[in-house]
């Protein structure tokens, strides 16, 4: 008799923990919040800002997996000037690591403040890449306009992402129209970067992958060595970026536009 009934309790216990296990297991997917944003290192800025040239001829297109799009739309300005927008979110893995390509870009046209640094979500894939945020940054350029927008940030509010910047209707539309098939692949992918109008860029151009385990300092450093796995991917994907912009610009300054790393960048546009 106490065998007979032993079993289904041992099969009870047994299917109880399993359904633990399993919950314990799914119940540990919710999103969860990454470290603040704070003001970037003044050594994290400098170097990102300020790769050398040398470097970037090397590296050329480097490792970068994906290269901008070309499409047919209205040309891009703002205040008469070509503008390029971004939108992303702090959360987002493969926005942290475009980031840096793009500020490694956009320095070679003009001049950040306020660059803050943060990391993506720890449970999301490549967990806690460290990064940069265009949240409170501005830009001044002589070239362009740049918009950045951070929509949501990595901070966890009743289960969700909490909203940050918002997106002024005109970008809203430019949003929901060019990132969408048969512009890109899905509707809604982050990060999105409109070059202009002559440009896009939908997702991560490098697989955040080679960032994993290294934070900031260490990331800013890796760009002046073009033998690094990192300067490979980020700056490589900065001369693509450039590359594109150019195409905006009329050419121009023509010392970047001009040079050897993003010559070979502009080949693989057009090839």
């Amino acid at each position: 008799m106490l065998l007979g009934v032993g079993l289904p309790l041992v099969l009870v216990v047994a299917v109880v923990a399993a359904l633990v296990i399993v919950k314990v297991a799914t119940g540990a997917g919710g999103p969860k919040s990454g470290p603040t944003a704070s003001a970037a290192a003044g050594s994290v800025v400098a170097q990102v800002t300020s790769v050398p040239a040398s470097v970037l001829n090397e590296v050329g297109v480097g490792v970068a997996t994906t290269k901008p799009t070309k499409i047919t739309a209205p040309a891009l300005t703002a205040d008469g000037e070509p503008r390029v927008v971004y939108v992303g979110a702090e959360y987002c893995p493969y926005c942290a690591a475009e980031r840096w390509a793009m500020a490694v870009a956009l320095s070679r046209f003009g001049t950040f403040t306020g660059l803050g640094e943060t990391a993506s979500s720890p449970s999301d894939v490549y967990p806690n890449t460290a990064t940069l945020t265009f949240h409170g940054a501005s830009y001044a350029s002589n070239y362009l306009s740049f918009t950045a927008r951070e929509i949501q940030s990595n901070q966890v509010v009743n289960g969700a992402y909490a909203p940050l910047d918002t997106l002024s209707a005109a970008d809203q539309a430019l949003f929901t129209k060019y990132n969408a098939p048969p512009y890109t692949d899905s509707a809604g992918s982050i990060p999105f970067i409109d070059i202009g109008g002559r440009y896009l860029i939908s997702g991560s151009s490098y697989s955040p992958q080679v960032l994993q385990g290294k934070t900031q300092t260490q990331i800013a450093a890796a760009l002046a060595d073009p033998n690094s796995a990192i300067a490979k991917a980020v700056d490589g994907t900065a001369n693509l970026i450039t590359a594109a912009i150019c195409q905006i610009t009329d050419g121009q300054p023509g010392a970047v536009c001009q040079s050897p790393g993003v010559v070979t960048a502009t080949a693989a546009l057009t090839g």
